[in-house]
């Protein structure tokens, strides 16, 4: 589902003036709270200032959207509140009509993402929940796509470990209920050929030893932070017992020490998918199978269709 939402959905100008009933200044522009019927069909109550939307105001879409927050020289600017034609909302901060700052949108199949957005895009420290399976992205985005420092937390596990272009890569541990850990790393093993003759790369997951639980760091530093400071993130433990040589015999439900991360399909690599004018993209990762396969995977963005 895209999150991207219907910013195509563009306010008509100050030049569109419509039908308008409400405050004047002397020199006859829209200024004070006013009601004005646009020529698209669009509405819009509240603040003028010279014109052009200024201050609080409810902006009505015909096709159903609905704006109610602040404007700036008839940019939504400031906190508000946008409803979409297909159920779907975003509460938080905008800048110059674009998502940006805090905010948190929630998605018409009830997942929701929590944190900071750039230039209408998840970009910084944010938390996306998949109301399907329970579980949660924790961590760093850029551009709209899982990057850096993460957590996964299941319901019964979850995956601590770095990012890159939206998969687990490099050094990362499954942290069980059960009291233990495995560590290991996502290696580009080998590829997958696809249509068209295009390499993709593929990280496998190559499990190392079996430890006690240890404080996890998001920056994988080797060397833990001062102990009596509370809530600071602190490096693995020193030597964890429990090593089970070269290669440590896995979990039982991560058989082989090894699971395969399935890339998402058929997203694009710098942003994610914009169809049509009310488009919506949503994407998950899956629990480990009972195979021990970890994987991630974008689900039919038209799987409901929209309402708008």
């Amino acid at each position: 589902m895209s999150d991207l939402g219907s910013e195509e959905l563009e306010e008509e100008g100050e030049t569109d003036l419509g039908e308008y009933e409400g405050e004047r200044n002397e020199a006859g522009e829209r200024h004070g709270h006013g009601r004005a019927r646009l020529p698209n069909g669009d509405t819009y109550e509240g603040s003028y200032e010279h014109g052009k939307r200024h201050g609080q105001g409810i902006y009505k879409f015909k096709n159903g959207a609905r704006y109610t927050g602040e404007y700036v020289k008839n940019k939504k600017h400031g906190q508000g509140i946008f409803i979409y034609p297909d159920g779907s909302r975003y509460e938080g901060e905008w800048v110059d009509d674009l998502r940006q700052g805090h905010g948190v949108y929630y998605y018409v199949n009830n997942d929701t993402y929590t944190g900071e957005w750039f230039a209408h895009q998840r970009h910084g420290q944010g938390t996306y929940f998949y109301a399907e399976t329970g579980s949660k992205y924790v961590g760093t985005w850029v551009n709209g796509q899982q990057e850096g420092a993460a957590e996964i937390i299941h319901l019964n596990h979850r995956y601590q470990g770095k990012f890159s272009n939206k998969n687990p890569m490099g050094p990362g541990k499954y942290v069980f209920d059960i009291g233990c850990e495995q560590h290991g790393e996502y290696r580009v093993t080998d590829a997958e050929e696809e249509e068209e003759s295009v390499i993709t790369a593929v990280p496998k997951w190559k499990a190392l030893k079996i430890t006690e639980l240890a404080l996890w760091t998001p920056t994988l530093a080797e060397e833990p932070p001062p102990a009596d400071v509370p809530g600071q993130e602190e490096a693995p433990a020193a030597e964890a017992r429990g090593e089970l040589g070269e290669e440590a015999q896995p979990l039982a439900d991560l058989s082989d020490g090894e699971a395969d991360f399935m890339r998402p399909g058929e997203e694009d690599a710098d942003n994610f998918r914009e169809e049509g004018e009310y488009g919506r993209e949503e994407f998950r990762f899956d629990n480990i199978d009972q195979q021990g396969n970890v994987g991630f995977e974008e689900d039919d963005p038209r799987q409901s269709d929209p309402p708008d």
